[in-house]
């Protein structure tokens, strides 16, 4: 209890210095402020049965792909989630996101973690083609670690989240691809034309408009190039919200003091006049990224009924 409670108020005191330091502006900050909380977001994390760091999916344009496999206590096969972190397309990894990977992974599922290369070093279509492949390499090793490739899932948060919903509408509409049977989809941006228009970035007491926009423009210019076309910006692989009618049943998790609520309320929209299953999520006064921040009760909360939707959806 007293070491929660020490996480609890050193993530509170966390949550002052980043409103009081400002929103970063551009790339390198914003990987240098996920770096320097990262210890803090992921400290207090589960045991599981085992971890496989750095496991190498592929070799690409001269970069390795890997991800961290976590597996869980028990005896398999236990379901898989691929789950695909966030940070914009251009930074965080698997170790930013550790203790939200844990948390499934205690929860029964085995996860495998995708470090898919970053923008703008490998802008689109790299890191969604990592985490397609991210997928099918999924589906034909998670035997190895005592995991069911029937029982498949996908999710993530933010960017992951849109790379989620992207891979998983991608891949239903090939017959050769393994089946996701479920997607968590945590506050996503699933819309870039919309993304592109002059509408709030921030919405949190004291954050720099005028940073937080440079951020935005510096992570979709560096993820699509500068001055994306109408069709790149309409590409199923880039806007998930054109692809929703392929999409698994899907969870999706917002906040009311996210500036991407108005992504999940269009992808929402589209999934009921598609008729797809879903569960739509909003925790009000939620920034974005609560999930992570479990000193915040719907953090957990939210953590609870993925897992609950994961249970109904793969058993």
């Amino acid at each position: 209890m007293a070491e929660q409670s020490n996480v609890a108020e050193r993530a509170q005191q966390m949550m002052a210095q980043m409103v009081s330091a400002g929103a970063p502006s551009d790339i390198p900050g914003l990987r240098k402020m996920l770096e320097q909380f990262s210890d803090l977001l992921n400290g207090g994390a589960p045991e599981v049965g085992a971890v496989h760091d750095a496991v190498l999916l592929r070799e690409v344009g001269g970069a390795r792909v890997t991800a961290d496999v976590m597996v869980p206590r028990g005896a398999g096969p236990h379901p898989v989630l691929v789950y695909l972190h966030g940070g914009g397309w251009v930074a965080g990894s698997p170790k930013t996101h550790r203790k939200l990977g844990l948390r499934f992974a205690e929860a029964g599922y085995l996860v495998v973690s995708v470090d898919y290369r970053l923008a703008p070093e490998a802008p689109f279509p790299a890191p969604f083609d990592d985490c397609v492949f991210a997928v099918r390499w999924a589906a034909e090793n998670a035997a190895k670690y005592g995991g069911d490739p029937k029982r498949l899932a996908i999710g993530g948060d933010s960017a992951g989240g849109n790379l989620s919903a992207a891979v998983a509408a991608h891949l239903a509409s090939d017959s050769s691809a393994p089946k996701i049977r479920a997607a968590l989809l945590i506050y996503g941006a699933f819309d870039f034309e919309a993304f592109l228009q002059d509408g709030p970035v921030a919405s949190q007491p004291g954050v720099d408009e005028a940073a937080a926009r440079a951020l935005r423009d510096a992570m979709i210019f560096g993820y699509l190039g500068k001055n994306p076309s109408q069709s790149v910006l309409r590409d199923p692989r880039v806007s998930p919200v054109r692809g929703a009618a392929k999409l698994p049943p899907s969870i999706l998790i917002c906040g009311t003091a996210d500036p991407l609520l108005e992504h999940q309320k269009a992808l929402v929209a589209e999934l009921e006049k598609a008729r797809v299953t879903h569960e739509n999520v909003v925790y009000d006064g939620m920034p974005h990224g609560f999930v992570q921040m479990e000193f915040l009760p719907p953090a957990t909360d939210s953590i609870q009924k993925m897992v609950a939707f994961l249970k109904k959806h793969l058993g």
